[in-house]
């Protein structure tokens, strides 16, 4: 979306409006906010109202959220500044006593002692230097720990020779870029130098040029021992390279000369760009080179990695006219300036067409004009008209009207995304999906026809929120196949909170699955769990929070009761032993207060007085684990279970020491693994096995073999093909990078994936699995159906449906039961159990029951009794070592579902299936590099978890990132964005941090898949100031509905925003969202799209461009210029509702007579052949004085 930018000062808005059951104090200066829930506007019992209080000088001072707590009280946000504006303490909002319609409350932190908030220290605390440019020295976090722990901040330049001072080289004509190292380091005070030291005194030092662009992030390991990553920029001020730790430190001793190309090639980050700013080539660590090719309108046309490159194959994506995926696939062509010159001058775009073309089986319904000679294609998309051949949809669940495709209609589907075909790599089949609308143009139903001619249809009845209360699904593996039909329906609280979950296969009994209970804060407070009444469940889980919104306890392990399974997190509390291993003294577990847990305690009433179990966790100042020290209550010191960690300064493990149980008759466990580890750049090349004789862990070997990659280690995917010692002697990849092919001892495993990464198919020798929309089949024979069944010699494998996901865990679609999962904080599968003989009580240990023959006549004879022991009705208890490997007495009684650390699929290989990639838990990391390792640019691009597995998870292989929306209007920009995820279950915690998932059922477009990557990713925070002032106080300047901020590298990130490790990148926007919704409205778009479009384009910003200089501000305005236009079309690109043009006007009028400058903000469009137009009002600024 475009900013007109205007350095202005402030701006004053109020409202007036509101119903007559409202009690607001009309002795203040106040904005009234509802969003309605329900239907029947004046009489509707389901509204969002907010009221927000102004000061005399329009600051927000109170916001009040009208009966917004679960027991309907209200919850007030208290806002102070200090005596030059500044907002020094950042308060907690806390619920009330009751409500007062809407009214100013005297005292809204008076409350605070009766809810779980209590007598803790409610506020956030900013201490600031004396001066005017009022940066913040110190932040003291919430809560009374936190109090004398607080992150700090400190403002410098640089030392004569304290950075090094590299140049990058670029030659157009040759197309070579080089590194050369100045023989004299940058100057003293040439360079910003800012340091931030958290909670736990670790230490992140940043310096800056005087352009705003990083040149170094430095960490501290020790006083000492330092992380350095160098950002290099070319002539042109591009990023050309970079030098990440163990690079940096290969070179320490360098002091003058060109860069080893050694170094530059295995270790560091290498960028090109053509005469246009676009990136066109890239080499990361361990990688060949990948090439990118533009047309005209500078979208991606053509990309080419270094497996491929070799082949003359391009994968290309063509357009529509509106800038929307229509299809992408696989071309052969020549080299890159080559496809650079055959397309430079074009716009690649394909139009609807009624005849189309046919490839790989497959009618498409576009024109091919642009190089039409494809080898592949991979996927289509359809947008505004339905393609031929759609099947019917007729609602069941509603008698709602559809979005028909007919343009001709006030509504129509125009502008939607309605059909979507995605080839399997492999062969030649295809799923074709389809998306059908609400006269509101929200998603309702999906039909999705799978590669076997099955299919998957989804039907949603939506209240009027668009929050779903019922999603059928319907299903089928092959088209002849008997149809099994799900049925879920949802009840919520008055503000929407999820209440009831309850489920249906066919027409067995409805299961309840969740019953949910909060606190007064919004926080889950327990959680009723399975039974087919909601008086009975199967289990009550209740959970604790510290004041800092963390979690700390799932059920009381200390106190199980009738709970299975309890488990408690520390943080900055160790109740174990502080040395629990005396072979490594110096590892000592201690509090911690910067996130990362200290212990974690949990035991199960599996077993008869069993023990309580703990580990005890330590960290070096990069967070990264050190080791985890296991400890049995019984005796803690017995070395149990612990592993002990090395790295190198990229983060790649060096060593690697575990232990297995305490035998019996030993006072101490026996080690089973010392693991040497061996590396090229980042890769792998060998694991020795230095504890002799011990195969419990990793494999031990009299000599161990050489792990290969794909193309001799040189110009590949940096792609693990062979791992001997684990009998690993072929991995085959696509061009995804998924495994396509695996052979382990002599036993082949086949993978096949859909071109979206899906997969769909795996043969594991003979045994097949079919994986379909969450549904999952695997090839049985009929003794197999039950444990420890015998093979009979004629039998024959029949396809059967196994599993149905459930959120609480899956139905066994054999057995006809429901199997709850216990899972931890990083979502472990620790504990499975089911209701066997529908008692409505989960048996957790072995027990009998007397059966009595019933052939017997009273009152001559008595009935012959025995007492036959039953199996316990826990499926599988699972304990995992730090990185994932399994403790070696995890039991189980299901081998049809093998989902467990991190709630992952564990293959026959031993590896993880995450989706993107596959991980290793016995070695700690990955076979291939990471997708996202651009974001993760100081690490290594195999690390998992950025070494630090007990605080964070990589969702999906790709990443460990939030999405935050702060400021006085955060409600309402959540609220729009809602609205524009129709296919989302999106939420927001009172700190802002939005997280969502995918509806059941549903398909997510490309703009909400990105944005889930965006909420999931750890590595960058997506800081989005929601606020109803048009104007940027830090730099005096106005935006029109949003602006591009720019981002940080490993910055000083404000620490009020949760969920950083290492703060990779921190990527700024700010952003109007009344604004923004005024200008969906007025040029028919979905109202939310605009606040959609802002989010997106801050995250692409934060990973295409990280470090990019704001757009705001008369001096960055140049600057920022490219990175911003980059972000904007990305996101644009992204999503097609955002398909108007921003036609807009700001006309300066006359001052007033004390010499405030006036401006005036228009919007236009084309009605009818005829401009029309919409003022956005009238904004009063203070001239700026020199």
């Amino acid at each position: 979306m475009k900013k007109i930018i205007i350095p202005i000062s402030t701006l004053f808005v109020v409202g007036l409006s509101h119903a007559q059951t409202l009690n607001l104090s009309t002795n203040q200066n106040y904005v009234y906010s509802k969003t309605y829930l329900d239907y029947n506007a004046s009489t509707a019992s389901k509204t969002a109202e907010t009221v927000q209080y102004l000061d005399g000088l329009g600051r927000p001072k109170q916001v009040v959220n009208i009966k917004a707590s679960p027991l309907q009280k209200d919850v007030v946000s208290h806002i102070t500044y200090d005596g030059f504006g500044r907002q020094a303490l950042d308060y907690l909002p806390v619920p009330q006593g009751g409500t007062m319609n809407g009214a100013i409350i005297p005292d809204p932190l008076a409350n605070a002692p009766n809810t779980p908030l209590g007598n803790e220290v409610i506020f956030a605390k900013k201490e600031f230097e004396n001066s005017p440019l009022d940066r913040v020295l110190e932040q003291k976090q919430v809560g009374q720990a936190w109090s004398e722990k607080p992150v700090k901040f400190n403002y410098d330049a640089n030392a004569d020779g304290e950075v090094k001072k590299y140049t990058a080289t670029f030659d157009y004509s040759t197309f070579v870029s080089e590194i050369v190292l100045s023989s004299v380091g940058y100057g003293a005070n040439q360079l910003y130098k800012n340091t931030v030291t958290d909670e736990d005194g670790n230490k992140t030092i940043e310096f800056k040029n005087g352009q705003g662009q990083t040149i170094l992030v430095r960490k501290m390991l020790d006083d000492v021992t330092k992380a350095d990553t160098y950002y290099i920029y070319n002539d042109y001020n591009q990023l050309a390279f970079v030098i990440p730790p163990l690079a940096a430190d290969a070179v320490k001793n360098l002091t003058t000369g060109a860069f080893p190309d050694i170094t530059l090639n295995n270790l560091c980050y290498q960028y090109k760009y053509d005469s246009r700013n676009r990136l066109v080539e890239k080499k990361l660590p361990g990688k060949g080179w990948e090439y990118m090719v533009y047309d005209k309108a500078d979208r991606l046309i053509f990309t080419q990695d270094a497996v491929m490159h070799p082949t003359g194959k391009w994968l290309f994506t063509k357009y529509d006219k509106f800038g929307r995926v229509i299809l992408t696939g696989i071309v052969g062509g020549t080299d890159r300036a080559d496809m650079q010159n055959m397309i430079s001058n074009n716009l690649i775009i394909e139009n609807r067409s009624r005849s189309g073309f046919t490839k790989n089986g497959m009618q498409i319904y576009y024109s091919n004009d642009h190089f039409p000679y494809l080898e592949t294609v991979l996927s289509v998309n359809y947008y505004d008209t339905y393609p031929y051949y759609t099947p019917s949809f007729t609602p069941t669940v509603t008698n709602l009207p559809l979005l028909t495709d007919d343009s001709s209609l006030n509504v129509s589907t125009k502008s939607l995304p309605v059909a979507s075909y995605v080839k399997n790599i492999e062969d030649d089949n295809w799923t074709k999906n389809y998306t059908w609308y609400d006269q509101k143009g929200r998603a309702i139903g999906t039909h999705s026809v799978n590669h076997l001619g099955g299919y998957t249809k989804t039907e949603s009845e939506l209240d009027f929120s668009g929050t779903p209360k019922m999603v059928v699904t319907r299903h089928k593996r092959l088209d002849s196949d008997a149809e099994r039909v799900s049925n879920e329906n949802f009840t919520y609280d008055h503000q929407n909170r999820l209440v009831t979950h309850t489920h249906q296969v066919d027409n067995n009994p409805v299961e309840y699955l969740a019953q949910n209970k909060y606190n007064e804060l919004s926080q889950l407070e327990y959680k009723k769990v399975g039974g087919t009444s909601s008086n009975t469940p199967l289990q009550q889980v209740d959970y604790l929070y510290n004041i800092r919104g963390w979690m700390t306890q799932i059920n009381d392990p200390a106190n199980l009761g009738s709970d299975l399974l309890g488990y408690k997190i520390k943080y900055n509390q160790v109740e174990g032993e502080q040395t629990p291993n005396n072979d490594f003294l110096a590892l000592q577990v201690k509090p911690k207060y910067n996130g990362n847990i200290a212990e974690v305690d949990w035991k199960t009433s599996t077993q008869e007085n069993e023990p309580l179990k703990r580990y005890g966790y330590v960290y070096d100042r990069l967070n990264r684990l050190l080791a985890g020290f296991y400890q049995n209550e019984i005796n803690p010191t017995a070395k149990e279970y612990f592993e002990k960690i090395d790295y190198d300064l990229n983060g790649n493990i060096t060593r690697l020491q575990r232990s297995a149980e305490l035998m019996t008759g030993n006072t101490a466990a026996f080690k089973i693994d010392n693991l040497r580890y061996d590396h090229t750049g980042n890769r792998l090349t060998k694991v020795t096995e230095e504890e002799i004789g011990k195969s419990d862990g990793y494999p031990y070997l009299a000599s161990h073999n050489t792990i290969e990659y794909d193309n001799n280690l040189a110009n590949g995917n940096g792609n693990m093909t062979k791992h001997l010692d684990k009998g690993i002697s072929s991995i085959q990849y696509n061009f995804l990078n998924l495994p396509k092919q695996i052979t382990q001892n002599a036993q082949v495993t086949n993978y096949i994936y859909r071109a979206d990464g899906v997969k769909v198919k795996k043969l594991f020798g003979d045994i097949e699995t079919n994986y379909l929309d969450g549904f999952q089949y695997k090839a049985l024979k009929p003794s197999q159906e039950n444990p420890g069944g015998l093979i009979g010699p004629d039998d024959v494998a029949v396809m059967k449906l196994r599993i149905i996901p459930t959120s609480e865990g899956y139905f066994d679609a054999i057995t006809n039961q429901y199997i709850y999962n216990y899972t931890d904080h990083l979502g472990n599968i620790r504990l499975s159990y089911t209701d066997t003989n529908k008692d409505g009580v989960i048996q957790p240990r072995q027990y009998f029951v007397s059966e009595c023959d019933g052939n017997w006549n009273p009152p001559f004879e008595f009935p012959t009794c025995i007492d036959n022991w039953k199996p316990g009705e826990i499926v599988e208890i699972n304990n995992y070592y730090p990185f994932g490997l399994m403790h070696n007495y995890t039991a189980t009684t299901q081998n049809a579902y093998q989902y467990k650390y991190n709630g992952k699929e564990l293959q026959e290989t031993g590896m993880y299936d995450y989706g993107a990639r596959l991980y290793m838990p016995d070695i700690g990391r990955w076979g291939v590099v990471d997708p996202l390792a651009e974001k993760y640019i100081n690490w290594s691009p195999y690390n998992y978890s950025i070494n630090n597995p007990i605080r964070w998870i990589d969702p999906d292989g790709r990443g460990v990132t939030d999405v935050v929306l702060r400021g006085d209007q955060a409600k309402e920009a959540f609220e729009q964005l809602k609205n524009a995820s129709s296919n989302l279950n999106l939420k927001m915690d009172s700190k802002g941090k939005v997280t969502g998932t995918l509806k059941k059922g549903a398909t997510a477009t490309d703009a909400e898949s990105t944005l889930l990557s965006a909420m999931s990713n750890k590595s960058v925070v997506v800081d989005v100031l929601a606020q109803s002032s048009n104007v940027i106080e830090s730099d005096n300047t106005a935006i029109f509905g949003g602006a591009f901020r720019g981002s940080t590298i490993n910055s000083s990130i404000d620490a009020s925003l949760e969920g950083s490790p290492n703060t990779i990148t921190h990527a700024n926007q700010t952003i109007n969202p009344t604004d923004l919704g005024e200008m969906d409205t007025y040029y028919s778009a979905v109202k939310g799209v605009g606040v959609m479009h802002e989010i997106l384009e801050a995250y692409s910003g934060a990973i295409n461009s990280p470090g990019a200089i704001s757009i705001t501000g008369k001096q960055n305005r140049a600057l920022g210029k490219d990175w911003y236009l980059n972000a904007h079309n990305n996101a644009s690109a992204l999503d097609p509702r955002i398909n108007y043009n921003l036609d807009s006007e700001n006309k300066i009028l006359p001052r007033t007579a004390g010499g405030n400058i006036r401006i005036e903000r228009t919007l236009y469009r084309q009605v009818n052949g005829i401009r029309e137009s919409k003022s956005l009002g009238t904004v009063e600024i203070k001239p700026k004085t020199k």
